[in-house]
């Protein structure tokens, strides 16, 4: 299923702030930081993507949702929804 960068805006801007957490890992590491703060960092960029993830699934539940009541098949099932949301877990 393709889908617009302007319906997944927020997913997008949640990657983009992990893209710029993850370089600030890698250079924390890179200069020997605490460990504590490199986690602590870590864990934020892992929460970020996981965040997008969830929302580009539940856009695609949205775009399902409105082709079904258009009338029209929907370009996954609720199955494969199903399938990519645990593969996040």
């Amino acid at each position: 299923m393709e889908m617009s960068p302007v319906l997944l805006r927020d997913a997008l801007t949640r990657l983009k702030r992990a893209q710029g957490q993850l370089g600030a890992v890698i250079s924390m590491i890179e200069n020997g930081e605490d460990c504590k703060r490199v986690l602590t960092q870590l864990a934020a960029v892992s929460s970020a993507v996981d965040r997008a993830g969830f929302k580009i699934i539940a856009t695609g539940m949205r775009e399902c949702q409105a082709a079904r009541e258009r009338g029209e098949e929907p370009p996954m099932s609720e199955e494969e929804l199903e399938k990519l949301f645990l593969s996040l877990s």
